[in-house]
């Protein structure tokens, strides 16, 4: 298991995803990536997106940086 960032500030919808989704491909069952995007849909935006691939949303939080969202990586990844 291994931890890895992403950060999608300054990117809009669907940008946030996309970009969770390209990194999420090249990552292990098991592995955490924190995203951390400027967007407040990508509150939403990725937790549903996970929920459709099988990946667990550990965290969604607002911080001054906007939304810091740690996810999980599933069967999918």
């Amino acid at each position: 298991m291994s931890d890895y960032e992403l950060d999608a500030r300054r990117l809009f919808c669907p940008m946030p995803v996309i970009r969770a989704q390209e990194q999420i491909r090249h990552l292990h069952r098991g592995d955490r990536l924190t995203v951390i995007c400027s967007d407040p849909g990508a509150k939403h935006d990725i937790p549903a997106w996970c929920r459709i691939h099988g990946h667990l949303v550990e965290d969604v939080r607002l911080t001054d940086e906007g939304v810091t969202i740690i996810i999980r990586v599933g069967e999918n990844g």
